[in-house]
């Protein structure tokens, strides 16, 4: 609503550098980023959020980490946030958990200021709210030398976030699959060849032990005890 295509334009015409991409729909973020990686040429390639939450004089900075300390990746860190603590609050959380799964160390992994070398944003692929783990996205690539750097972090000004609970939710399944695809992915039965193992032998235990039951009552000629009624009789069959 604020004129912004209309200004991409008149750069792209320009310049030629100005390259300029615009979806049919809100398709979201990821696709958003999954298609600015696939055209972007530079070396170096730094992304931004258009809310002017961002300040554009941390661009430099970023840039020279990358080129000269030899950073596959920097994140931007709001140390200092200006957003309401219902938002706040569970973004503590969730960086808190992502660090966990992820043992990548970061203070703010959805910081939307960050700055790639260009084999990273090659090497990874952006999809569906993906774009939230981008620095465990690059270290299952291979990419391990990730910086960060303390950003500075505008009050919004206009239009209301789309922060809710169901991306919160939604952002600890997301962790979850990455984690899990990313060491069980081409090895599944790993996982539940593991533990399935583990309640199948629990299970046949059960089993054994409601058999012995039995025949000990048959063989006293007490008949009376339905093998139903022992708890290891549903132990050996939900376990198996």
């Amino acid at each position: 609503t604020d004129n912004s295509w209309v200004i991409i334009q008149e750069l792209a015409r320009k310049s030629p550098n100005v390259k300029a991409i615009k979806f049919r729909r809100n398709y979201g973020k990821s696709p958003a980023l999954h298609c600015g990686f696939q055209k972007a040429e530079g070396d170096v390639i730094i992304t931004m959020d258009a809310d002017l939450q961002d300040s554009p004089e941390e661009i430099p900075e970023l840039y020279r980490m990358i080129k000269e300390d030899g950073y596959d990746m920097v994140s931007g860190w709001k140390k200092k946030r200006y957003d309401p603590l219902s938002k706040t609050i569970p973004t503590k959380l969730f960086n808190a958990t992502a660090r966990k799964f992820s043992g990548v160390y970061l203070h703010d992994f959805n910081c939307g200021l960050k700055s790639y070398r260009s084999e990273v944003i090659k090497n990874i692929e952006v999809y569906n709210d993906m774009h939230r783990y981008i620095p465990y996205l690059a270290k299952i690539a291979g990419f391990n030398n990730i910086g960060e750097k303390v950003v500075q972090h505008q009050a919004r000004k206009y239009g209301t976030t789309k922060f809710g609970l169901n991306r919160f939710i939604n952002g600890y399944l997301d962790i979850i699959t990455l984690w899990f695809t990313s060491k069980f992915g081409k090895k599944p039965m790993h996982f539940f060849g593991l533990w399935g193992s583990v309640m199948f032998f629990v299970g046949f235990i059960a089993l054994i032990y409601v058999l012995v039951m039995k025949l000990i009552s048959i063989q006293s000629g007490d008949l009376r005890p339905l093998v139903t009624n022992s708890p290891f009789f549903y132990i050996a069959l939900t376990a198996m």
